[in-house]
């Protein structure tokens, strides 16, 4: 009877994480088809400015057009392009870069430790896109400036992470046991510290993933991304403030856009947090 009920009691939070999941995968689905469509296929060419200026939307422009007679579709379909370029190169160097200084700070001695880790803060109290303002600067405005700079940025909260996680991983008994066994340090750090940390990453990651389109949007908006013809959300937010009481379809739609797929990936990283701590599941 117990059983039974738990059953119960475990079916309703369950259906809400496969429903949170579902819903962000089809959030970030639909921007990611967007982004491969583009690859091959775009309404018109992205400098065809024949159509007129500021027109509404109809059969032929879905979007209508920009100031200077865009089809802004076209333009919508390269800035989800580039934002999932931009969040996948910049995490997957957060990662690399992070995963690496945050295991070595684990397993240093107690100075080398002390000294990554107040690095570490001081880099984290700079807000993201600050750093990434400094980078981009220096490097030149550039849509791998823009990804060098976001990944370093994030790679410190990745590497505080993956220590703190780490360590907690080294006070466990199968690490003792894995060194008395003979066991040396990238067999342990390959076969028991990654596989135990991985889980926790993974959700941060897709979280990073969602401050990374974010921040590339601030940047373009403020004319530090993507330099043009690249057609960033925040390039085509920018653009359009001029215009968005008389054509507010231009501001409208990057925004919805950017929108759909931060909580796509935020949705994902929320249901593959309650995958990754069963006890939250039942808490909710």
């Amino acid at each position: 009877m117990t059983a039974v009920v738990e059953q119960v009691t475990d079916a309703a939070p369950r259906r809400r994480t496969h429903a949170t999941l579902i819903l962000g995968l089809c959030f970030t689905g639909a921007i990611a088809v967007l982004a491969l469509v583009s690859l091959f296929w775009l309404p018109f060419d992205p400098s065809d400015i024949s159509g007129g200026r500021l027109e509404e939307p109809s059969a032929e422009h879905l979007l209508g057009t920009d100031k200077l007679g865009r089809d802004l579709f076209t333009q919508l379909m390269i800035g989800a392009r580039i934002a999932l370029v931009v969040g996948t190169a910049s995490v997957a160097l957060a990662a690399v870069l992070g995963v690496a200084i945050g295991l070595t700070a684990a397993f240093a001695r107690p100075w080398v430790d002390d000294s990554l880790s107040a690095t570490l803060d001081v880099i984290i109290a700079f807000p993201v896109l600050l750093l990434a303002m400094l980078v981009v600067a220096v490097q030149g405005a550039s849509l791998w400036s823009a990804i060098l700079a976001i990944g370093l940025a994030m790679s410190a909260v990745v590497a505080r992470l993956t220590r703190i996680l780490a360590r907690r991983v080294l006070h466990e008994q199968f690490i003792t046991a894995a060194r008395t066994s003979g066991t040396r340090l990238p067999g342990i750090i390959a076969f028991h510290v990654l596989p135990n940390i991985a889980p926790t990453l993974g959700v941060n990651l897709a979280l990073q993933f969602g401050a990374a389109v974010l921040a590339e949007a601030s940047l373009s908006y403020l004319g530090l991304g993507a330099p043009p013809p690249n057609a960033s959300w925040g390039r085509l937010l920018q653009e359009a403030q001029g215009t968005v009481l008389t054509a507010p379809v231009g501001a409208i739609a990057p925004g919805i856009a950017l929108v759909v797929l931060v909580l796509g990936v935020n949705f994902i990283a929320d249901g593959l947090r309650d995958f990754a701590d069963p006890t939250r599941r039942r808490s909710r």
